[in-house]
């Protein structure tokens, strides 16, 4: 499953925005994939913390092995040392069997997420034990496929956006400035912003590149 854009917002942000314009042109169309279930991207999002894409799709492939189906019954049913030899540390092994309990005792409901308002959206799921602000928002772009997500708290964000733009800093007055002018399709900009950020585009440049400045969260 990938998430799906076409020209109706990739010419909208060009109208709206000629250097990000100019970068959609350059790059052309992004494939990323996304999740399939609301579950299953909690589950992934809490494992791969701080390790890299790769051991995240081996754990994955390890718990599909063992479980058939990374289902909520099957987490909460299997002990934590059980979990902490599908590589993953005792933390994360507790956080994932505390959402697998809550959704089978029906204390976090899937279904209702899935229905509310972004904000609302991203307030229920940061409320899970290893869950952040910026972890319910990728959930919300890549797996909820909501249109309008670009997150200030996403570091390779702020590099894509200094690089787009020319600037040393992109501030939260800055960045909210440039948040409204791509919405309501922020979503499809993020992608852009995170290829600039890794690459894509080798003439530009990080101004900030080399200076002592800090995002700040």
């Amino acid at each position: 499953m990938f998430l799906e854009y076409g020209e109706k917002e990739t010419e909208y942000l060009k109208s709206k925005d000629k250097r990000l314009g100019d970068v959609i042109d350059k790059i052309g169309h992004i494939t990323r994939q996304a999740d399939d279930s609301l579950f299953s991207s909690v589950i992934h999002h809490i494992t791969g913390q701080q390790i890299s894409t790769k051991a995240q799709a081996t754990i994955w492939q390890r718990m599909k092995d063992a479980f058939g189906e990374v289902s909520p019954v099957n987490i909460a049913d299997t002990d934590i040392a059980t979990l902490q030899s599908f590589g993953i540390t005792f933390r994360k092994a507790g956080y994932i069997k505390d959402f697998s309990e809550k959704v089978i005792k029906g204390e976090f409901d899937l279904g209702a997420v899935e229905k509310m308002p972004d904000q609302e959206a991203i307030k229920a799921l940061s409320g899970l034990k290893g869950i952040g602000i910026w972890t319910a928002e990728m959930i919300l772009l890549f797996c909820l496929k909501r249109p309008d997500i670009l997150s200030y708290n996403d570091l390779a964000i702020h590099r894509g956006m200094r690089m787009v733009y020319h600037r040393r800093e992109i501030d939260k007055k800055l960045f909210e400035k440039y948040q409204r002018r791509l919405s309501p399709y922020c979503s499809v900009a993020s992608l852009y912003f995170w290829a600039v950020a890794g690459g894509a585009v080798p003439e530009a440049k990080d101004p900030a590149q080399g200076t002592n400045k800090k995002i700040h969260k």
